[in-house]
């Protein structure tokens, strides 16, 4: 039976719909009952993986599968410098931010040099971007005595109780706040002609006036900066600026969300904010930051900090370890010393180039966009109306499964195919994707006029 996350997870596995095999199964069995049933598996065949490599995955039968979706080791899985950081801090020192160290200081002294252009001046560190976004949220309320949020109309900023009534892409099951208004995305391909920096900047005005009317006083406007589960929409650059002056002059902060956008994706920058000339209250950072040991945190200005630090005594028990530490430092090492940033364009603009020219051969290609190594690819069943197709969709995603190529998709239609691959991608394995692209929505559009039969 489906449940209405299920219906919400455009590439969910749904338990019946297709023969997983007996050993799948049994297994796929065996972790129901172990865990319960909130948890949820990708693709309608779910992959059992047992080791990593670079930008590879490889499932118990040796079979090796691209990963061009999960960024949290954005440097590749198990990379050398972040592995042996990590085996060499463990078999030293594991200890709290109660004691004076030498890591968690060069990780904060280089993180802030990241943003010279800005007054940012402090790291707090927690475990997951989740975190990150709801501490960020503690302080916007304690600083501006206010509590209202604006949102895009299908982010997502996390799970815990507080964050989640502002993650609207977790879906109705889940709560939004009455202090919390949606206000729409930023696309570029579904406004043509139109001013973006004016009209999300007039959102932005809009949804304030509505908190103040409703005697709520605004406290952040928060956004992941590349706006990732809005269908990945990077521009143009720059339209962020209105929005941003208006929330503060409204009193309110501007939290710029980087869990998604940060540690060079972009190909640009270091930040997705850059790229937009803004200057956020705070930055919070999540998911790549320690190429998969569990760190996150927030930059954020003195005067931003002040209060919260003078009324709160802030601790947190893994956060800030010497272990996860070690791990962040050698991420922005490696970031450095193998050029990550310029790599993360040049084969980043193969992967959006390479997109783009199947367009010509395949109308159910509406738009392609991307920064770097981030591509939203929309897929429309007609390209006039501009209409998402959920459904060719899911059909693409796990074709490409099938063809040894891992992504996911996003947006309020379900229908924006998400690629996110590791930094160290090569040109040769953007081909791969390429090429597995279009083959896929080539039997895709064959299974929907009955030539070839639908992947259940």
């Amino acid at each position: 039976m489906k449940s209405t996350t299920d219906l919400n997870m455009v590439n969910a596995y749904i338990p019946g719909r297709a023969d997983v095999g007996a050993l799948t199964a049994e297994m796929i069995q065996r972790r129901d009952a172990l865990l319960g049933p909130a948890y949820r598996l990708m693709y309608e065949h779910p992959l059992h993986i047992v080791r990593g490599e670079g930008a590879w995955l490889i499932d118990a039968d040796g079979r090796r599968f691209l990963d061009v979706y999960n960024n949290v080791t954005s440097l590749g899985h198990c990379h050398p410098a972040v592995s042996e950081a990590i085996c060499r801090q463990v078999q030293t020192l594991a200890t709290n931010t109660r004691y004076l160290h030498d890591t968690i200081l060069e990780l904060a002294e280089r993180l802030l040099a990241t943003v010279p252009e800005t007054s940012l001046a402090h790291l707090m560190l927690t475990c997951t971007g989740s975190e990150a976004n709801d501490l960020a949220y503690r302080i916007a309320k304690m600083r501006t005595g206010g509590s209202g949020i604006i949102v895009t109309e299908t982010a997502y900023h996390g799970i815990t109780d507080a964050v989640s009534q502002f993650s609207p892409s977790l879906g109705t099951s889940v709560d939004l706040g009455p202090h919390v208004r949606l206000i729409p995305a930023p696309c570029h391909y579904h406004a043509e002609g139109v001013d973006l920096n004016e009209r999300f900047t007039q959102d932005v005005e809009a949804a304030i006036a509505d908190l103040q009317r409703h005697g709520i006083k605004p406290a952040m406007l928060i956004v992941d900066s590349l706006f990732t589960s809005d269908g990945i929409l990077p521009g143009p650059a720059g339209f962020l600026k209105g929005a941003v002056e208006a929330i503060k002059r409204a009193g309110g902060l501007f939290i710029a969300d980087e869990v998604q956008p940060g540690f060079g994706r972009t190909g640009e920058h270091m930040w997705g904010f850059q790229r937009h000339g803004v200057i956020p209250d705070i930055v919070t950072l999540g998911k790549p930051m320690g190429n998969g040991q569990p760190i996150a945190g927030l930059l954020a200005t003195a005067d931003v900090l002040e209060e919260f630090g003078q009324r709160s005594r802030y601790f947190n028990t893994f956060a800030g370890n010497t272990v996860s530490c070690a791990a962040a430092l050698a991420v922005l090492q490696t970031i450095e010393r193998e050029g990550l940033i310029d790599h993360a364009r040049k084969v980043g603009k193969v992967l959006l180039d390479g997109i783009i020219e199947l367009q010509a051969r395949h109308p159910a290609i509406g738009d392609v966009r991307g920064a770097g190594l981030f591509v939203g690819v929309e897929l429309v069943s007609d390209r006039l109306a501009r209409t998402p197709d959920r459904w060719l969709t899911s059909q693409v995603v796990n074709r490409m499964r099938q063809q040894g190529i891992l992504l996911s998709a996003c947006a309020k239609g379900h229908n924006v195919l998400k690629i996110r691959p590791p930094l160290i991608l090569s040109e040769e394995q953007a081909a791969m994707v390429i090429r597995a692209l279009d083959q896929a929505l080539t039997e895709a559009a064959a299974a929907r006029t009955g030539q070839l039969n639908p992947v259940v």
